[in-house]
């Protein structure tokens, strides 16, 4: 029995696995952001201690009962508990396995439960110039998802995984089903944003209108355009100015703001096959339905891609993905000691 640790910017959830199964599962509102607000990681530590001994406690267990804990996502960087080096692509799902990073009880925490760090994944660039800046790309937690991905599925190879996320980020599967490299932007977090800190959200907002299902192949067509000829931060303005310009609904305005994110998000496509990723086989979609219905039919209507699509958004499913990967590397990992 043991745990898996995942941690990101601002919530950590805890799992309790027995037999690659998991019994029960602890959600606490803290992550790596908690160090920068801070200045150090006391508080990151304490609340994860507290969140092992109350999963632990809920499932009427003692720290005897559980083999180790093992972490990925954020908590191993700077801001986490220990900061393990990425590994260097290409990277198969045995070469994790054994390089992970055990640390003895109370090393990191204040508690006497062994810890497993995952190591994340950066693109092999060589040496880092302002030449080949656009080369450079690093993972940490992904990395876990796409292994549960490769490891509990047939794909087609080479693959290519797209997480929808706080971030987009392209994952490339080579043919060999190694973690070849990954390419990621900004889009989440911009569209979050756009939606909280500008007038912007004011034209997609309406009591009466349901703009959650709307979709529209021509709205997606023309974001498309609008993004190739003006750039998005002024195709993002459009969506204000159509308002008052056309007769259209929230809903509409909406499904434009979002389309042109994604339009944006379509030079990843062109620099993945610019840096030697091949687009012929799987693409596997990880993220909220809406959003992975609106990139696919970008990718379709601008790429003519027509390679098998696998849709993953129910949030159930997607965790599972973590939780897969983890155990795969739980179960095959080597005893090797980092501090």
């Amino acid at each position: 029995m043991y745990i898996i640790i995942d941690c990101g910017s601002t919530n950590t959830r805890l799992y309790l696995v027995d037999q690659e199964k998991v019994k029960d599962k602890y959600e606490v509102a803290i992550g790596v952001n908690s160090t920068v607000s801070n200045g150090n990681n006391q508080q990151l530590k304490l609340t994860l201690t507290e969140a092992i001994k109350s999963l632990l406690n809920q499932n009427k267990l003692s720290l005897h009962d559980v083999d180790f804990a093992i972490a990925s996502g954020m908590i191993t960087s700077n801001l986490g508990l220990l900061e393990v080096p990425h590994l260097i692509a290409p990277v198969n799902i045995n070469d994790f396995a054994q390089h992970t990073c055990e640390v003895e009880g109370n090393k990191v925490l204040p508690i006497d439960l062994p810890i497993i760090f995952i190591p994340g994944v950066k693109n092999d660039i060589g040496e880092a110039t302002w030449d080949n800046i656009r080369k450079i790309d690093l993972m940490r937690g992904e990395e876990t998802q796409a292994i549960g991905v490769i490891s509990s599925m047939s794909l087609t190879l080479p693959a290519t995984i797209v997480e929808l996320g706080s971030t987009t980020k392209l994952i490339h599967i080579n043919k060999e089903g190694a973690i070849a490299g990954s390419i990621t932007s900004l889009s989440g977090q911009v569209y979050a944003a756009v939606r909280k800190e500008t007038f912007i959200n004011s034209s997609m907002i309406d009591s009466d209108s349901n703009t959650q299902d709307f979709y529209s192949t021509d709205i997606l067509k023309y974001a498309y355009e609008c993004v190739s000829k003006a750039g998005l931060l002024r195709s993002l303005l459009f969506t204000r100015f159509i308002q008052f310009s056309l007769s259209t609904t929230a809903a509409e305005r909406k499904f434009y703001c979002e389309s042109t994110i994604a339009a944006d998000d379509m030079k990843l496509f062109d620099e993945a096959e610019e840096q030697g990723f091949s687009l012929t086989g799987d693409i596997i979609f990880i993220g909220n339905s809406k959003r992975c219905k609106i990139y696919q039919g970008m990718l379709k209507e601008t790429k003519a891609i027509k390679n098998n699509i696998i849709s993953i958004t129910n949030p159930e499913e997607i965790a599972m993905l973590g939780i897969k990967g983890a155990c795969y590397i739980a179960k095959n990992y080597t005893h090797e000691h980092c501090i």
